[in-house]
């Protein structure tokens, strides 16, 4: 006969208590993500208000809603065009740095000479020089090889300034992964390579998926570099066309919100297309480091 079971009282889980707790959590959770959150929402309602209306109460909830301010920025700025460059060289910066960063990062990380080690110590070097201290002898290197105010000069620029942030990132992973796969690849008589286009580069996703945030996200919200270098209008960047909207004397919202949300639209559109992609990425990268 099965003895009866007696339960304890001081191990009962407490539920109230957990109860409690859980509300805590996601009362300070909701209250955290509105205050995150109010000056986007602020941005929207400044926006979709007229400009007499926002001139008279700054703060307020939009009394009528009016889709001007963004059709006028929306011409102003050349909104299609400027997009167009933006995603052109956000998209040629990241296929060179993730190309050349990753067969250095490879070089490096499966290379045990002296000489490795001081290259590789050059490169981390680069990433505490900031960009704005270069950008004068840059001026003139891009000026002498015929590059200036063209948008290969631009990428070629920001492929230079994030290859030692991508080198940092490759040869740490590479060197994870054990050498196994290298002489298990000799064996089969593959090539350098081909032991990195097959074997090595389709492991470096995690760590390329938070290389490409990165990278997207400096290169997107970076006003120096185009502004400085690409001189003709048709050329440029949302960031940069959106700035030539400020008046040196005064700042009009309905011009300033809905120009910076335009600006930021396509490349949050891109993170909802690509969120589980980079989400994974990233956990895949934690993880195997």
């Amino acid at each position: 006969m099965t003895a009866p079971t007696i339960s304890r009282p001081g191990r009962r889980p407490d539920r109230r208590r957990l109860t409690v707790r859980q509300y805590t959590v996601r009362t300070l959770g909701g209250v955290a993500t509105l205050i995150f959150v109010s000056p986007f929402l602020y941005a929207i309602s400044t926006s979709l208000r007229p400009a007499q209306d926002v001139a008279e109460h700054a703060v307020a909830f939009p009394t009528s809603i009016t889709f001007s301010n963004f059709s006028r920025v929306y011409s102003e700025i050349n909104y299609g065009r400027s997009v167009f460059n933006t995603l052109l060289i956000t998209a040629g910066t990241c296929a060179i740095v993730v190309l050349l960063g990753s067969m250095a990062g490879y070089a490096l990380g499966r290379t045990s000479r002296s000489w490795s080690t001081w290259v590789y110590r050059g490169f981390m070097a680069g990433m505490a020089v900031p960009l704005f201290v270069l950008v004068a002898p840059l001026y003139l290197l891009v000026r002498d090889l015929g590059l200036l105010g063209s948008i290969p000069g631009v990428i070629l620029i920001y492929a230079a300034s994030n290859l030692p942030i991508a080198i940092f990132f490759y040869t740490s992973f590479v060197r994870s992964i054990p050498g196994d796969l290298d002489e298990a690849a000799q064996l089969d008589g593959a090539s350098r390579l081909r032991t990195f286009f097959s074997i090595f580069f389709p492991l470096l996703g995690p760590v390329t998926a938070t290389l490409l945030l990165f990278i997207t996200l400096a290169v997107w919200n970076d006003l120096l570099v185009p502004l400085v270098f690409l001189q003709n209008a048709d050329q440029r960047t949302i960031m940069v066309n959106a700035y030539a909207l400020l008046d040196p004397k005064i700042a009009q919202p309905t011009d300033l919100f809905p120009s910076a949300l335009m600006g930021v639209a396509p490349l949050l559109l891109l993170f909802v297309f690509f969120q589980r992609r980079m989400v994974e990425g990233m956990s895949g990268g934690a993880v195997k480091g």
